[in-house]
């Protein structure tokens, strides 16, 4: 039995059949009882009244004692003038489904033929290949299975055969390619015996000669390898290779076949059993798409010539990528049809990949209008921003593509072109050689040599050593979202926020061109290294900027992978951390205060004096990134002098700073302004107030409305106390006229 495509007209495989659960109808049918009175009957509930024709059999449970008395028996089968069936028991039937009565029907149910098989029963097909009811069907013959269905229950209803029929959900075999619904057929058609090939392909796992990324599908592949069925692969179709089976002329096909390389060696077979002047035609059938890219590792590399230079070289390959979806269709059949040919498993490792949906997680498709044509995307957005969006999604995990994921990707794009920018214009002119040197000569390999940077530079130094390793492991073990995501994070986190700003201190203020020329070296050298782990990702962007860098004397393609195990020192991470917290303190006091971008302001850093060595060796860095007056950032061990008029900042434990409340704001404008706000809270958070109050608002209005309202007043009830707060700390500050 097969299942038959009637629009396509042709078998497809079990995996190519979706099941759907879908709304339909139950209908209760009185099968007579032959030798009986009017009142022996026997109610059978089916989905597919128009199968009864091919019934050959009533089965009930042997322990179902509404219907013991009728076992050895015979059934008349409705709307057949009279043919009779035997009524068998058998274990098989479900006293709890329907009445627990079963038509058995093997031409066109898959259940219902194993059991025929096993029972001896046989085999009734009622359907053409197109889908209409043949002559076993007597009036109904011609007629569309669907039609036949609604016919056929109105003479039921007609004869007073029909009881009932009423609404159910069942599972529809649907055509994965066509959308049909599917019909289980009887057809002679070519199968394989899979069951010794998949012994073979489940051992490949348990012995670790393959993995499959991510390992939970490892699971999935073993029980279908452990509960396979033979495999149908011929097909009625008009491309794809020809069965290699040849008829003889004038002989009964399934005693008489030739299998053949060619039609040449197929005749030469024939003649050599039946005579020179034997006839032979061509099984008309093609195989199966899957089975033939089963045979594609091998057969496009010169098998079977096991000398042939690309079998030696390509094979076995080491990955294999490819969707989840097609674990069974293709995978797992490529390992048996590898293994059963060369001996060999084809490739090492299976990475999945997950399916790209819509940005809601729906399957793309013409229907819904949702498809993202990728040509449309590169257009807009360009190749490496959509190639580094999918390797953000894990392994094996869909991923659902929205044009939000994909202009985030392409600013990173710009923003590694205008890094790149910022490197090419601040490094010295090709024809420099002496400035080449210097920077040439910067070597960041050794831990001494790293213990000679500024602050700022072996921070941003340790922080990619520490990213080359985590980032090769990552490569190694197949982590590419892992590895998209890490580098994502230190060339805009850390790189571009945080250590190009830090470098214009060098490179615009430096009064010498030691720090410079530092500063130089570590820029190409932290960028030239983010380029060779983001180019498996962003080819193109990477390659053109790799070549605009001086000096390039091959391309990044080619160029080798970063060093792993360089050295790192914890100790200037944790000490840079400092500076970071400490800038950030003083950048939200700013905001806070909504102090003016390009106003320079005093501030007093406060610590001890070890921390205050590093911090205040910093003192450029520190001024250029909280925008301080440089004369007037000061040092000191304690606080420099009355609180009140200062705004104190905690950055870090034993690291603080003081700002001159009078440099930030107008103090009296602010007071002003904090009152007038203030005021219009209290108004605000009164009316919520209010609201919460009222009894008829209570009673009648929605839970979810009024929890908005609680969350809305507990809201204002804390801005009003943070306004109150501050509000209170500048009154302090400076006498106010009442």
């Amino acid at each position: 039995m097969v299942n038959w495509s009637p629009s396509l007209q042709t078998a497809v495989s079990d995996l190519e059949v979706e099941y759907s659960e879908e709304p339909g109808m139950l209908y209760y049918i009185k099968y007579r009882v032959a030798g009986g009175s009017r009142d022996d009957f026997m109610t059978i509930a089916t989905t597919r009244p128009e199968t009864l024709f091919g019934d050959v059999a009533i089965a009930v449970n042997p322990e179902d004692q509404r219907y013991s008395k009728y076992i050895g028996r015979q059934a008349i089968v409705p709307m057949t003038y009279g043919r009779h069936v035997p009524i068998i028991a058998d274990r098989y039937v479900d006293k709890e489904f329907g009445t627990g009565v079963l038509k058995i029907s093997p031409g066109h149910d898959h259940n219902d033929y194993l059991l025929a098989r096993k029972l001896g029963l046989p085999i009734l097909n009622v359907m053409n290949k197109d889908g209409t009811l043949n002559e076993v069907a007597g009036l109904y013959s011609g007629m569309d299975r669907f039609e036949a269905r609604k016919k056929l229950w109105l003479e039921l209803e007609e004869t007073g055969l029909a009881v009932k029929k009423e609404p159910h959900t069942s599972r529809i075999p649907r055509s994965q390619r066509g959308g049909e619904v599917i019909e289980p057929l009887v057809s002679k058609q070519w199968f394989v015996t899979m069951e010794p090939l998949a012994e073979k392909a489940l051992h490949a796992v348990q012995k670790g000669q393959l993995t499959i990324i991510p390992d939970r599908f490892e699971k999935i592949y073993n029980h279908w390898l452990s509960n396979i069925k033979d495999w149908c692969i011929s097909r009625q179709l008009w491309w794809g290779h020809r069965i290699p089976v040849w008829y003889i002329v004038g002989k009964d096909c399934e005693e008489d076949y030739i299998v053949a390389r060619s039609s040449e060696e197929a005749l030469g077979k024939a003649r050599e059993k039946y005579g020179y002047d034997v006839e032979i035609y061509q099984d008309p059938d093609v195989l199966d798409t899957w089975f033939s890219s089963a045979l594609w590792p091998f057969s496009t590399l010169g098998w079977p010539d096991l000398s042939a230079d690309d079998y030696k070289r390509f094979y076995p390959t080491t990955v294999l990528e490819t969707g989840h979806d097609i674990l069974f269709f293709w995978v797992a059949r490529m390992v048996m049809m590898g293994i059963e040919f060369t001996g060999t498993v084809p490739f090492s490792h299976v990475y999945m990949h997950g399916l790209i949906k819509d940005s809601q997680g729906r399957k793309m498709s013409k229907t819904l209008g949702n498809v993202i044509d990728p040509v449309d995307t590169i257009k807009e957005y360009g190749s490496d921003a959509l190639r580094f969006t999918l390797s953000l999604g894990t392994a094996g995990q869909d991923l659902n593509l929205s044009m939000e994921r994909l202009s985030s990707n392409k600013a990173f794009t710009n923003k590694l072109w205008n890094a790149g920018k910022f490197v090419l214009q601040n490094l010295p002119s090709p024809s420099d050689v002496s400035a080449w040197e210097t920077i040439s000569a910067h070597k960041f390999v050794s831990e001494e040599s790293l213990l000679k940077l500024p602050l700022p530079e072996c921070w941003v130094v340790s922080k990619l050593h520490q990213l080359i390793d985590v980032v090769s492991s990552s490569y190694d073990k197949f982590f590419f979202n892992d590895v998209a995501r890490e580098t994502y994070d230190f060339f805009w986190g850390d790189f571009a926020d945080w250590y190009i700003e830090a470098s214009k201190a060098r490179l615009y203020q430096s009064e010498g061109n030691s720090d410079a020329s530092v500063a130089q070296a570590v820029l190409l050298y932290v960028f030239e290294n983010i380029l060779k782990m983001l180019h498996p990702f962003m080819p193109f962007v990477t390659e053109a900027l790799w070549q605009a860098l001086p000096h390039r004397k091959e391309a990044l393609i080619v160029s080798p992978w970063p060093e792993t195990t360089l050295p790192r020192n914890m100790n200037s991470i944790k000490k840079f951390e400092n500076l970071q917290a400490l800038i950030r303190a003083i950048r939200n006091a700013r905001a806070e205060y909504s102090v003016a971008p390009g106003k320079r302001i005093s501030a007093s850093i406060v610590a001890s004096l070890d921390v205050l060595q590093y911090i205040s060796a910093e003192k450029q860095v520190l001024a250029l990134l909280c925008r301080l007056d440089l004369q007037n950032v000061d040092f000191v061990d304690s606080c420099p002098g009355d609180e009140k008029h200062l705004v104190h900042l905690v950055a870090d434990e034993g690291l603080e700073a003081y700002l001159p409340l009078a440099d930030m704001i107008d103090i009296s404008a602010e007071v002003q302004r904090l009152a007038k706000r203030l005021s219009k809270m209290q108004l605000e958070y009164d009316a919520l107030v209010a609201r919460l109050s009222s009894p008829k608002f209570v009673e009648k209005a929605p839970e979810e409305v009024i929890r908005g309202v609680r969350d809305k007043a507990a809201e204002a009830e804390e801005k009003i106390t943070l306004t109150k707060s501050r509000l209170a700390f500048l009154q302090s500050t400076v006498p106010v006229a009442k």
